[in-house]
């Protein structure tokens, strides 16, 4: 697949480089999800001069000095002593070059140094307090373990804390990206292929990959080619999870296969796990690994625990955790056919959520809105047939500049559509919680994606 979009972050690594060899040294992070393009957007940033790449694999110390200094012997060209032994002594030296000549080093997967040697963070502090206004090295941080990445550079405890010049976090692409590799790779693409596509990829770079060039971007391609033997998504959540989780892995894959389930109050997820108190570990999923976050309904108030919801906010760990490890029997079984049936039977179900947040996600990005998201009682609502119902509103986005706001019902297939319903859901918010708002209502279906 091409390379697609960043074109922001590009320009910023290239300022940021004209600064460093201009002025003095800089220090950029770059931060995202596994998968998510960091190397490849460095890689394209900087192809065309020199880059001094270093990959902070699991090795030991000595092993990874020996492998760094061959890549600096042979990428700059110069003298390095054979023995060096720790990483420290190695980037004094490469700092020293820096005196004299301009270029990029880059050191990838840098959160390993914790697994490798944690001194490394207090001494690369000294260096670079010592080296940073005499050299013109502009160097590139790259990591993809969230929490270490946050925890090295935001922690003021740590040494490295206010040491970046700026800090990247690369983010999935956005609609019209995906929008667009569809029209490249499949043109004549229907709008539940593209569904498709967002629903498993959520527009990770690495994912859209995989599915180029493996699938023919239909709906039914791309399921069969996830839950096929040889599939690379099968472990991919895994894989993922296990470093940032450690030995803990298995209460946070718990908690996180409940929400992927829809069962989204802390109550809920409390009830599904025998009752446990899941409190502590839903703070760290959100504030410490940052994969779930707290919705509420619009315009509530933030002391409302009550309305609350907790959803994972990664499209492909929440179909993984949906439908790999929820299945895994499956899988160890190696019954495919069968995995790909319970998903198909699934599928209309699990999309018609996806297709909301798609189209919260294009109003986003389109602009013009302050805040946009459902809205939902937490309690039943008399409803006009004397029934008490559960009012859930699929989606409310609030005007940026004046008392408008707009009302949507999702569907994936306007035969579906209630319209009486609707109309009195529209009148509740009206009386109820948007009573000084001029209100427009559509329905949004895929025909409208």
């Amino acid at each position: 697949m091409k390379f697609y979009n960043r074109e922001k972050e590009l320009a910023e690594l290239k300022r940021i480089e004209m600064l460093s060899f201009d002025d003095h040294s800089r220090m950029v992070v770059i931060t995202g999800r596994r998968r998510i393009g960091k190397t490849s957007l460095v890689k394209r940033a900087f192809a065309d001069g020199d880059m001094l790449y270093l990959f902070v694999g699991r090795k030991s110390e000595k092993a990874l000095v020996r492998e760094f200094a061959d890549n600096v012997r042979n990428t700059l060209g110069v003298f390095v002593p054979d023995g060096l032994a720790d990483f420290a002594n190695l980037l004094r030296y490469i700092m020293e070059i820096g005196k004299t000549r301009h270029f990029t080093l880059v050191i990838d997967e840098f959160q390993e140094f914790y697994n490798i040697n944690e001194s490394i963070f207090s001494e690369m502090q000294n260096i670079w307090d010592e080296y940073r206004l005499t050299t013109h090295v502009n160097l590139i941080i790259s990591g993809s373990v969230y929490s270490l990445m946050q925890k090295i550079f935001s922690d003021s405890k740590e040494p490295l804390f206010n040491r970046a010049d700026n800090i990247i976090k690369l983010k999935e692409f956005n609609i019209s990206v995906i929008k667009q590799i569809m029209t490249d790779y499949n043109p004549n693409y229907q709008n539940d292929d593209l569904l498709t596509l967002y629903a498993i990829s959520g527009g990770v770079p690495k994912y859209m990959e995989l599915l180029c060039d493996n699938t023919d971007l239909t709906q039914k391609g791309m399921i069969d080619f996830f839950f096929s033997e040889l599939s690379p998504f099968l472990e991919e959540g895994r894989n993922m999870l296990v470093s940032e989780f450690n030995k803990n892995y298995g209460s946070y894959f718990s908690i996180l296969q409940e929400i992927s389930s829809g069962h989204n109050a802390q109550s809920q997820i409390e009830d599904a796990l025998g009752g446990s108190s899941v409190g502590g570990y839903l703070t760290k999923l959100e504030d410490v690994y940052g994969l779930i976050k707290k919705v509420r309904p619009v315009l509530s108030q933030q002391n409302k625990k009550n309305a609350v919801k907790y959803v994972i906010h990664d499209n492909f760990l929440n179909f993984w955790f949906r439908y790999v490890e929820r299945n895994r029997s499956f899988i160890e079984l190696q019954n495919y056919d069968d995995l790909k049936t319970l998903v198909q039977n699934d599928y209309t179900t699990y999309t018609g959520k996806v297709l909301e947040k798609y189209f919260i996600k294009k109003m986003a990005e389109e602009g013009g809105w302050k805040e946009i998201n459902g809205w939902w009682s937490h309690k039943p609502i008399k409803a006009k047939d004397g029934s008490m119902k559960m009012m859930e509103v699929d989606i409310v986005a609030i005007s940026s500049f004046d008392k408008r706001a707009t009302i949507a019902e999702v569907k994936r297939d306007a035969k579906r559509y209630d319209h009486d319903w609707f109309i009195e859901k529209v009148e509740y918010m009206k009386q109820n919680v948007l009573p000084k708002y001029k209100i427009d209502t559509t329905l949004l279906t895929l025909e409208n994606m």
